[in-house]
């Protein structure tokens, strides 16, 4: 038997008027979807512990099987832990996002956060940014390194932990009441605007119509994290299939190995199919048990407040990774069972994350059930189900 957990990160979603009431995942044209959810286990599931904060941090590792109220120890370390940052115990990891603030003439704290993302940034246009800021504001106790696209790390050394506010929850808000109460983050934020402004990437970027990446913004504290090894926790040999950071940093943390997909980038026009096809050489060549196939795309479009976009991406994981992923099996001629799911919600309507239960969709290739469930939020609950911890749902997976 086979496994596999396709993961579309902030799939779920609300009612939206303008679907006539339908959330994005009711709304799009998913006939695989339909077809197997008719013979799979539907129900929900509550990803995120009572007390913490929706984040894919926390969501990611209950689906993954680690209970965040024990694990979780930050999300930036576990970002740190796949770019290679070198943490000592002492060490403290921040994310280090290049975002777009207003341009207009303000002081600083009046200005607004406009894109956490700078319109997807290229990794490569970020990591000359990156440098820029680093020439400047590095030193022995602040030391930044290179992530993905928008997606940096800050190492504080010998620093604390502190409350820090993520880009995406206040955007088009006033900066002022976010920004980091120790004076020496808040400052070099303030300089890395200075320093990125009018930079000539970020001249062109405007020219051609794209957010500037005009400003580093700081959050996701927290110390170096400590996960026991998935294949001692489960018994099952993994991979991770993922664009961004935080769950390659999670595989590592985990002992779990990481597929690299050349297109793979965590954006609506990923490389799905180069996804899937991964998992499939993982699992069916290469020895693996489990693979995880983590999109980030519908986390995204949510965060720009584009259901259009969003219905998009959840198509694209229907017809680019789902069938994909059934009909290599059924060629092969291989028993499998497949976990879909988002990670938490991020509702277009308010941009961020939120803590409500999620969707799941439970798939056996040798199993005769027949339902009558679709796989969506509204049907999810219909069924009665709720798995509750999160973190118990992938033993449903491996039928323990």
């Amino acid at each position: 038997m086979k496994y596999v957990i396709v993961l579309g990160d902030g799939m779920a979603d609300e009612p939206i008027e303008a679907l006539g009431g339908k959330t994005p995942l009711e709304y799009a044209n998913t006939p695989n979807l339909d077809k197997l959810s008719k013979l799979s286990e539907v129900g929900m599931v509550h990803t995120i512990p009572d007390g913490m904060k929706p984040g894919s941090d926390t969501a990611n590792l209950s689906v993954i099987g680690y209970d965040p109220k024990i694990y979780y120890s930050g999300r930036s370390p576990l970002e740190a832990l796949n770019i290679g940052v070198p943490m000592e115990d002492t060490d403290i990891a921040i994310r280090c996002n290049i975002v777009t603030i207003s341009d207009d003439d303000v002081p600083f704290e009046e200005k607004t956060i406009i894109d956490h993302s700078a319109s997807e940034i290229s990794t490569e246009d970020a990591a000359v940014l990156l440098q820029a800021v680093k020439d400047k504001l590095q030193d022995e106790i602040y030391q930044f390194y290179v992530g993905t696209s928008y997606r940096h790390c800050l190492i504080w050394k010998k620093g604390k932990v502190t409350e820090l506010t993520p880009p995406h929850d206040v955007l088009t808000q006033t900066i002022g009441q976010y920004l980091p109460s120790e004076a020496k983050l808040r400052e070099m934020m303030e300089i890395s605007y200075g320093i990125l402004k009018d930079h000539p990437i970020n001249v062109a970027r405007k020219a051609a119509g794209l957010n500037p990446a005009n400003c580093c913004w700081f959050w996701g504290a927290g110390t170096k994290p400590l996960l026991s090894p998935f294949t001692e926790k489960t018994g099952k040999k993994g991979i991770m299939i993922s664009a961004v950071d935080l769950l390659k940093g999670i595989a590592v943390g985990a002992n779990m190995d990481n597929a690299d997909v050349e297109g793979a980038n965590g954006g609506l026009n990923t490389n799905y199919e180069g996804k899937a096809d991964a998992a499939i050489k993982a699992l069916c060549d290469d020895g693996y048990d489990f693979a995880y196939i983590h999109i980030e795309a519908p986390d995204e479009m949510g965060h720009q407040g584009s259901y259009e976009r969003k219905i998009q991406a959840i198509e694209y994981i229907d017809e680019r990774v789902i069938k994909r992923l059934v009909d290599a099996f059924d060629e092969r001629k291989a028993d499998f069972r497949m976990l879909v799911l988002p990670d938490h919600p991020t509702p277009v309507a308010v941009r961020t994350h939120t803590s409500d239960n999620v969707p799941y969709m439970l798939y056996d290739s040798t199993s005769e059930l027949k339902g009558r469930l679709d796989y969506n939020e509204k049907d999810g609950r219909a069924s009665g189900i709720l798995v509750n911890p999160g973190h118990t749902l992938i033993d449903h997976l491996f039928d323990k």
